[in-house]
């Protein structure tokens, strides 16, 4: 049996995710020799957590919530689907339903924008969130998955719902050895074939390490459980695309006794769509009278002339250097270079046109988005800091420089402006183990600069001109919590952490409009209006996120019980809407405040059968306006409920899992969406402006069954089947009203057959 995780960890510890795949992988172990190196390493890491501390650190003395997906839960996830943010969806309370597509959009943690890491390295940037940052690699590499729920000022801007890192596989059996890797994925429709091929080699002698992998996939059209094609996601599908991805890793040991490493990886992932479909749009049934028929979108045959395919392309270098004897403590240094280019699908919606380009209406054109970064990211952590036993000290310094620019790459248009920001951020944490009680807290002081240079708005914004300018943002994050270890069984936390973001600045930037012309059909820069800059918005302040939270976890001999409960406020936040002029995204300015609660449970029946589940309740306000510009009010009270784009429905997923054989496993899953009925409405008194909010989203239920087998001679064979009973049913997010743009139903059910061969 593995050791059992210590209680402290906040709430939500899934531990299907952790206990779970480890101890079936363990009980096979007599069976299977090739896995035994996997399992000692899953036990070895499950007691320790790297990204919310910067330093290994026993998750029982961190006082939060913290899930950690393993490599086996990872894979048991691989053997239903591809889409690298299903296993979120399915392990980790506060994840919002998957999107199913690309395009992450709709999916937050608790309700707030959470900060994606692979190795560390932050995927995609906070001035322009093109909600393409949850497709970046091949899940294959993926070695286990850090979850840390809440805000969290750890690893800089970004990470006001918390944080979640990828981290790749590391090779842990000595010599060589070979993965092959084939796939093919149907639906029994036209054209809804997909297949997979990737190749993996690990290497470890003495000191040296080596990870080498390279996969392709390419995959069909989807449908629905009605057998309806889905509608291509004008945000970015994994329909009807192909994708690549090479990795290496290389890392060795050197000094005295090992103690100094150094590791290097390369990491390339490009997604790119077939343009083989076009979409079609649909009609919702608020909007039947206009339209027709209530249909969603779907997808035909055919392309858009002189379009360019869509596209994900993420580059990434980085090198680590670590030194676990450095003036009594252990010294790491990690410098990172990404870049990242996101292309969308072609849209002729209204603010793609230019009179002086073509006829209204004539125009397609495709947003393209590009991020560059590089940073520097500095820790030393000392145990047993003045000789005092259990008091640890860990600091440190960050340096990091963001780029982000969005064009209409079809016309060369530039829709959101160069954008540069960067920052200086010391930090330190103490600890203190008390016996079985654990103190902790800390502060980070982040000390960013954006510069934006001047720019002109496009056509649908009047041709604007706004002065460049740079803003400056200070601001002291701190945290602080304990965790009391009652028994070997029982433990409470309590805590409180802020973190720091931008709110999405390119959105605000490329809105920028004339006040003074209402009606105006001959754009021409807003001449009756003063001159505006980017220091004049104040959608470009900051968001911090303060957040409390207490919980508890019971861990027994055959189960698990944990919950926790959570407050979470910004005075400046921010939430969706649609645009129902564009069909795009508006960014609403104005106080945020998330609460609500999340449990888990495992059961452990014998040595075969085991349950367990996971239930989350989130519910957010905010308020129906924003603090007037010019002084002439306050922002409203927050008593408008937070919509799907924002906040999920509730949540419950639960999987029973049956060992039949040593090498043999098959589980049966399911995850539900809660109906939800949201309203509200309020009167300003300034100037009597009524606003009025209505939302009801339809939950639904989806099966999942995954078999896998391990013959040992001839490999691995795993079938999954997603969508089981094959339902149907409208993703959540794309429920509400809002414009035709979104209306897609999720996938019907899907056969994927695996075949995993090592030698």
């Amino acid at each position: 049996m593995l050791k059992p995780l210590t209680a402290a960890i906040s709430s939500i510890l899934l531990l299907s995710a952790i206990a779970g795949p480890a101890d079936a992988q363990e009980a096979a172990a007599s069976a299977a020799d090739d896995d035994a190196a996997t399992d000692q390493a899953a036990v070895d890491l499950d007691n320790v957590v790297v990204t919310g501390t910067r330093s290994p650190k026993a998750v029982d003395r961190i006082p939060g919530a913290i899930t950690l997906v393993s490599k086996e839960e990872v894979q048991r996830n691989l053997v239903l689907t591809e889409d690298a943010t299903a296993v979120l969806a399915r392990s980790v309370p506060g994840y919002a339903e998957s999107s199913q597509a690309m395009s992450n959009t709709g999916e937050n943690l608790r309700g707030r924008v959470a900060l994606r890491l692979f190795d560390g390295v932050p995927q995609g940037s906070p001035l322009r969130e093109g909600t393409r940052n949850g497709t970046f690699t091949d899940m294959g590499i993926v070695g286990r998955i850090e979850v840390i729920n809440g805000p969290s000022a750890s690893e800089g801007i970004g990470a006001a719902g918390g944080i979640i890192n990828y981290l790749s596989a590391a090779p842990t059996k000595e010599g060589n050895e070979f993965t092959v890797v084939s796939r093919y994925t149907t639906q029994f429709e036209d054209d809804s074939e997909g297949w997979k091929l990737g190749f993996n080699f690990a290497r470890k002698s003495g000191n040296f390490d080596l990870l080498a992998s390279a996969s392709f996939l390419d995959r069909g059209i989807t449908y629905d459980g009605s057998g309806r094609r889905i509608g291509m996601n004008t945000s970015g599908s994994l329909a009807d695309t192909e994708s690549r991805n090479l990795f290496l890793k290389a890392g060795y040991a050197f000094g005295e006794d090992g103690v100094q490493r150094i590791e290097g990886s390369v990491s390339h992932f490009n997604i790119e769509g077939k343009a083989n479909y076009v979409q079609v749009l649909g009609c919702r049934p608020d909007e039947a009278a206009l339209c027709g028929a209530t249909r969603t979108n779907t997808s035909e045959r055919g392309s858009i002339f002189g379009s360019k395919a869509a596209i994900n392309d993420f580059k990434q270098y980085q090198l680590t250097y670590i030194h676990s004897d450095f003036f009594g403590g252990t010294l790491t240094l990690n410098g990172y270079k990404a870049d990242q280019e996101m292309r969308y699908l072609p849209e002729n919606t209204i603010d793609k046109q230019d009179p002086l380009i073509g006829p209204l209406g004539s125009i397609y054109d495709q947003s393209e988005i590009v991020t560059n970064k590089k940073g520097l990211r500095t820790s030393w952590a000392r145990p047993s800091l003045f000789s005092v036993s259990g008091l640890e000290l860990r600091l440190g310094f960050d340096l990091v420089e963001d780029t982000a620019e969005q064009r209409l790459a079809l016309t060369d248009r530039l829709w959101v402006p160069p954008m540069e920001y960067k920052s200086r951020a010391p930090w330190a944490q103490l600890s203190w183990d008390i016996g079985p009680v654990t103190l902790s807290g800390g502060i980070r002081r982040e000390d960013g600069e954006l510069h934006v240079d001047g720019y002109t708005t496009t056509w649908y914004r009047d041709r604007r001109h706004v002065d460049g300018g740079t803003l400056d943002y200070q601001e002291n994050l701190s945290n602080f919590g304990a965790v009391w270890r009652i028994t070997d069984g029982w433990s409470v936390f309590g805590s409180y952490g802020e973190g720091f973001t931008l709110a999405n600045v390119g959105i605000p930037l490329r809105n920028i409009q004339c006040s003074n012309d209402p009606g105006d059909t001959q754009p021409d820069g807003c001449p009756n209006d003063p001159r505006i800059g980017v220091g004049d918005l104040l959608d470009l302040n900051a968001i911090v996120v303060e957040n409390t939270e207490f919980g508890f976890n019971w861990r027994g001999e055959r189960g698990a019980l944990s919950a926790s409960h959570y407050d979470s406020k910004s005075d400046y936040g921010q939430s969706l809407a649609i645009d129902p002029a564009t069909n795009d995204f508006v960014l609403l300015r104005a106080p945020v405040r998330i609460k609500g609660y999340e449990l888990s449970g495992d059961w452990r029946f014998n040595e075969a059968w085991r349950f367990s589940a996971v239930y989350s309740h989130t519910r957010g306000k905010t308020s129906f306006w924003a603090a007037d510009a010019a002084g002439r009010y306050g922002a409203g009270g927050t008593n408008k409920p937070m919509g799907v784009l924002d906040i999920n429905p509730d949540k419950f997923a639960w999987t029973l899992t049956w060992k039949f054989h040593p090498r043999g496993d098959v589980s049966l899953g399911a995850t539900t969406l809660f109906s939800r009925n949201l309203s509200a409405s309020d009167v300003r008194g300034f100037d009597g402006a009524r606003f009025n909010f209505r939302e009801s989203t339809r939950g639904y239920t989806l099966f999942d069954l995954g078999m896998n087998f391990d013959t040992e001679r001839y490999g691995k064979f795993s079938l999954g089947i997603e969508n089981l009973l094959d339902k149907q049913y409208i993703l959540s997010w794309s429920q509400p009203p809002g414009g035709f743009q979104n209306y897609w139903a999720g996938r019907g059910r899907t056969f994927s057959l695996t075949h995993t061969f090592k030698f």
